[in-house]
């Protein structure tokens, strides 16, 4: 058995402001990796700005490394965990950023980074889009990395499949009006890769979206495994849930089940055709 523990956390990033919003992720580790010992730590999408920043966006961009990953790395060090979470990433021309996924080891350095490629409409002003779906080779195995509305379409996490993950890490802000289709997709797309899903969703309004928060780590046979559930008055709460998974399910999964090895490749030529 390859035995891993899973943390997604659900919070409420405040709006443009960076400083309150990794204190408080730094917080959240200690309460989680202090009490007891986890592999990896999954964060919600755009968890150090919030969503709404506009063009704000361009000056809260960092490099990567940046002081974002020194502050989240000395944490994935001291308490040798992986974390995985969203922020807007910038390159050398400044005007260029991205929603990016990232991915710290536990020496505290970047094992990787993910920048969206199913940016949504209102988005695509904002961010450049990235091109591929990287896969990244982890102390406990492989793990691939979502955001958001990547988990819309079946390529992506099918693309990261038959890359070799074992798991994926989707870093969401997932509106509350659609959160039943939330809960279905990570659900679906476990079952249909046969692989774990932690999927980690922001709670919160800002100026014209409500995040519904539903985070879920979801099996390989799509099992739910763990949930952030609600408050006493049924609102989604500020919380995080930890999941005890073994890898090796995946592998015994996909033998007996066939169906990564059933595929029909020559078939789906429709698929890769634009609408």
């Amino acid at each position: 058995m390859r035995e891993v523990y899973v943390a997604i956390v659900q919070f409420h990033p405040r709006l443009a402001e960076p400083i309150a919003n990794i204190e408080r992720m730094l917080q959240i580790i200690d309460n989680i990796a202090g009490a007891q010992r986890v592999n990896l730590i999954v964060f919600p999408e755009l968890a150090t700005t919030g969503y709404e920043c506009g063009v704000k966006f361009t000056e809260l961009a960092e490099l990567i490394p940046g002081p974002t990953i020194e502050q989240l790395g000395a944490r994935a060090e001291r308490y040798q965990t992986h974390i995985a979470f969203g922020m807007v990433v910038k390159h050398k021309v400044e005007s260029i950023v991205y929603d990016a996924a990232v991915l710290i080891a536990p020496d505290a350095q970047v094992l990787g980074q993910y920048f969206k490629v199913h940016l949504k409409p209102e988005e695509r002003p904002l961010f450049r889009g990235g091109l591929r779906f990287p896969v990244f080779e982890t102390s406990f195995g492989r793990v691939g990395l979502l955001l958001g509305w990547d988990l819309e379409f079946p390529e992506a996490a099918r693309t990261l499949a038959l890359d070799g993950a074992e798991l994926i890490a989707v870093c969401a802000n997932w509106e509350a009006q659609s959160i039943e289709e939330w809960r279905a997709l990570l659900l679906a797309r476990g079952i249909e890769n046969q692989f774990f899903v932690a999927g980690a969703n922001r709670i919160g309004e800002e100026y014209t979206y409500a995040f519904g928060g539903e985070s879920m780590i979801a099996g390989p046979r799509g099992e739910t495994l763990a949930t952030v559930g609600r408050d006493e008055n049924d609102r989604p709460k500020e919380a995080y849930s930890i999941a005890k998974i073994d890898l090796d399910l995946v592998k015994k999964y996909r033998e007996e089940l066939q169906t990564m090895q059933s595929r029909q490749p020559i078939a789906y030529r429709t698929v890769v055709r634009n609408y």
